[in-house]
C-alpha cells in the first residue's frame, strides 16, 4: 500500500497549514476588494479645499489669490 510511505503526521501538518494559509489569503483579498471597491476611481482622498488649505499654509498663495481660488470651489 502507497500510503504508508508518507510523511506521517507531518504530511497532515503541512496540509493543515496550507490551507490555513489559502483561507486566509482569500478572506484578506475580499476585504482588499471590498474596501477599495468604494473608493471612486482616479481621485484622491484629500479634496481640493483642503489642498488649497495646505497651499495658504504653506504660504505657497497669497490671501487674495485663497481667497478667489475658494470661491470658485464653492460655485
Amino acid at each position: 500500500m502507497m500510503w504508508q510511505h508518507g510523511w506521517g503526521a507531518g504530511e497532515w501538518l503541512v496540509m493543515s497549514l496550507m490551507m490555513l494559509i489559502f483561507w486566509g489569503a482569500l478572506v484578506a483579498g475580499a476585504v482588499w476588494l471590498v474596501r477599495n471597491a468604494r473608493r471612486p476611481l482616479g481621485h484622491s482622498t484629500t479634496g481640493a479645499r483642503q489642498i488649497l488649505d495646505e497651499k495658504l499654509a504653506r504660504g505657497e498663495v497669497t490671501e487674495e489669490e485663497y481667497l478667489r481660488r475658494r470661491e470658485l470651489l464653492t460655485r
